[in-house]
């Protein structure tokens, strides 16, 4: 339970990265792998931040304003 497992997977060109929970309350993160190896690891950093904050425990919060108020 609160494991990460992170994925390279085909997304759209722009989705850098997502972040989904399972039923196991473990985070699947998957990040695209169009990005070079430097834009992957920020991507990684930046879904992690996510998990960090408590943002998928939110579930009133808007996507836009997660990722507006992103440090």
């Amino acid at each position: 339970m609160d494991e990460n497992y992170i994925r390279i997977i085909d997304l759209p060109s722009t989705v850098h990265g997502v972040t989904v929970r399972d039923e196991d309350g473990n985070y699947n993160i998957y990040i695209n792998s169009s990005l070079s190896a430097d834009a992957r690891k920020r991507a990684i950093e930046h879904e992690l931040k996510h998990i960090n904050r408590g943002d998928f425990e939110d579930i009133c919060s808007d996507i836009s304003d997660l990722e507006t108020n992103m440090p």
